[in-house]
């Protein structure tokens, strides 16, 4: 089997090598304290270069990109440490949007103009994508919602907010916008420096109700779950490499404590889940989609492994850098948050490791 990557896939990794290189530890930092946790100019400037639009279909404007081309830049963006929020606000919106019909909303998305975040988490649901307390209800031509939701990542850039809710006793989605008429958001900031938000609806207008249906929604969150797992394995690499170098140079008793065994060994078990990490991912990519329910099994699966492996690999980071890893002075301090954030993003290891083991 050929496992060199395609020129096209070549470029669009390139073009994230490119795009994440100028920013480091200090400009991260300063982009994540900003009142909205990200910068908009930035993400029209991703946009540019074609990565949302890998996520669309060629008739909805995309460039109807593979689960691979799409994996590839999500974990070229974890090995560059970058700050850019490419899974949450424009891969997963994009899916919802062109699989729901809702094509006047996906060219703002794919260019850059819309920001849109997927609003689904509701208190004592832990994982669950069944709302309880969000309500949908007729009325004249559309519907409102009333009820609330929390994790909402981007819950100040969002322009639209694509909301689950009880629709009869169906799970539906509908398209809310920023201004609508009874929304209230309460923001607060996650664990890698990102805001996400609470959201009140009381009686609020939706302007569109997407054409899904739980089982659609499987299937999307199924991609989400690899493209997480892909941004874990990048940065997974980038927490190895960065502990590699600091081990050369760091000394103890007059040498460099990469020469104690112990440390070797560790390093090298690190290496090893890396390598099975990756292999997992670019297994499940390549996977066969005409079985739903063995694809979306192996997506779990691979999310479950990755992000097991790749907590272990920040954790022995964290270890060797000593007190200072932890903190947002270091890359290997950013790389840890979002992995904890990633692992946890449609479920934790064990969550999802339950899903893969009813679904065998």
């Amino acid at each position: 089997m050929n496992f060199d990557l395609s020129e096209e896939q070549q470029m669009f990794v390139a073009s994230v090598e490119r795009f994440a290189a100028p920013i480091d530890v200090e400009a991260r930092r300063r982009l994540r304290l900003s009142p909205t946790g990200y910068d908009r100019a930035r993400w029209q400037q991703l946009a540019e270069l074609g990565l949302i639009a890998l996520a669309a279909g060629e008739d909805a404007g995309g460039m109807g990109g593979s689960p691979l081309d799409l994996a590839l830049v999500a974990e070229a963006i974890g090995k560059a440490n970058g700050p850019d929020p490419l899974i949450e606000h424009g891969v997963l919106p994009t899916l919802l949007l062109e699989r729901g019909g809702a094509g006047e909303h996906v060219e703002g998305v794919l260019s850059g103009t819309t920001i849109a975040t997927f609003a689904w988490t509701e208190r004592g649901q832990r994982y669950s994508l069944k709302p309880k307390g969000m309500k949908a209800e007729s009325a004249g031509d559309g519907f409102v919602l009333s009820g609330e939701k929390t994790m909402v990542m981007g819950a100040l850039i969002a322009d639209l907010f694509i909301v689950t809710a009880d629709c009869g006793g169906e799970t539906a989605c509908f398209v809310v916008p920023k201004d609508a008429q009874g929304l209230e958001v309460r923001a607060y900031r996650l664990a890698d420096g990102s805001i996400a938000g609470e959201l009140k609806l009381t009686r609020t207008p939706a302007s569109a109700k997407l054409a899904l249906d739980a089982a659609a929604l499987d299937g999307i969150v199924a991609e989400v779950r690899l493209l997480a797992a892909a941004e874990m394995v990048g940065l997974g690499q980038r927490l190895l490499d960065d502990t590699l170098a600091y081990v050369k140079e760091r000394e103890q008793f007059g040498v460099a404590i990469g020469s104690f065994q112990a440390l070797q060994h560790r390093l090298v078990d690190c290496y090893a889940r890396e390598e099975q990490a990756r292999s997992m991912l670019y297994r499940a990519a390549l996977a066969d989609r005409g079985d739903a329910a063995a694809w979306q099994r192996a997506a779990a699966g691979a999310k479950a492994f990755i992000g097991e492996n790749v907590d272990a690999i920040a954790r022995e980071a964290v270890q060797m850098h000593g007190g200072m890893g932890i903190t947002d002075e270091l890359a290997i301090g950013h790389a840890l948050k979002r992995v904890l954030l990633l692992a946890r993003l449609f479920g934790d290891v064990d969550t999802v490791l339950a899903e893969y083991a009813l679904a065998a």
